[in-house]
């Protein structure tokens, strides 16, 4: 089988809406995250989350609050007409040494064999140079920082944290990105 579809894969916290960077549990979608979903989904193109959840290992949430939380999440976006194709959690602190933070690549690496994603063909999209960034060279797929959550920090304060890699695109938020990939050449 050809590895021929396309993906996106979306971080949560800070690049779809959220109140803080570490905590799930009061997460709530930006207004302009449910149109990019949207364009996403029209154009075929795999809606998959991306995310870290080290609150999980240092028990202070559970695996069942994160679950919870994402059914609340899918609920509130078919209501609107739009979902995610998947998501994938890391639910580990660096401590535990595993293979699924990001950056590292190995939930990239599941949902590309689930779905037969074309990794060079997708993209990363998220706040965070230091893991966004990072992960979509690790990975093979182009990367995108939006400006919300701590994307302006991280192209100041923190540029530090990813020096050597560059995102293919710099946009105000996911809505941006996205439109920015539908115009791209990549998008056939």
């Amino acid at each position: 089988m050809t590895k021929d579809r396309k993906a996106v894969f979306l971080d949560m916290q800070g690049t779809l809406g959220g109140t803080g960077v570490d905590d799930i549990t009061n997460f709530e979608f930006y207004p302009f995250s449910i149109e990019a979903l949207r364009l996403l989904n029209e154009n075929g193109i795999l809606a998959i989350v991306i995310t870290n959840q080290s609150n999980i290992s240092r028990g202070i949430i559970s695996q069942k609050d994160f679950e919870d939380k994402m059914d609340v999440l899918n609920k509130e976006l078919a209501e609107k007409g739009v979902y995610f194709d998947d998501v994938y959690c890391c639910p580990h602190t660096r401590e535990d040494k595993c293979t699924c933070k990001k950056p590292l690549v190995g939930l990239i690496e599941a949902a590309v064999k689930k779905h037969d994603v074309d990794i060079k063909e997708s993209f990363v999209i998220g706040d965070m140079g230091n893991s966004d960034i990072v992960l979509a060279r690790n990975a093979g797929a182009k990367g995108i920082l939006v400006l919300t959550g701590v994307g302006k920090a991280s192209l100041t304060s923190f540029r530090h944290t990813w020096e050597g890699y560059d995102a293919d695109f710099v946009a105000d938020d996911v809505l941006e990105a996205v439109k920015w990939i539908l115009s791209s050449a990549s998008i056939k």
